[in-house]
């Protein structure tokens, strides 16, 4: 539970059994506190009105299944740390 410990950012996807991601980031925006909190969807819903509803509601990211373990990671990296990671390729 994030009120314990607040996280670095949050990855989660609009598939979620009891509550969707949806009404998560509805949820964790209306605390002042996680209002910079990032909160990245990774989710199989391609569709520009579900990318849409997201971030409107607050999301920080969306990243649609399947991605790129680089492209994941260079997400996170620049909402959590504000750099991206160098590809090793």
């Amino acid at each position: 539970m994030i009120s314990y410990e607040t996280p670095a950012g949050v990855l989660l996807d609009i598939e979620m059994p009891r509550m969707d991601g949806y009404e998560l980031i509805s949820t964790v925006r209306a605390q002042e506190q996680y209002r910079s909190l990032p909160m990245i969807v990774l989710t199989s819903r391609a569709a520009a009105k579900h990318q849409q509803r997201a971030m409107s509601l607050g999301a920080s990211a969306y990243v649609v299944k399947p991605y790129q373990d680089e492209e994941l990671l260079n997400v996170i990296n620049t909402l959590v740390f504000g750099t991206t990671t160098r590809s090793s390729r």
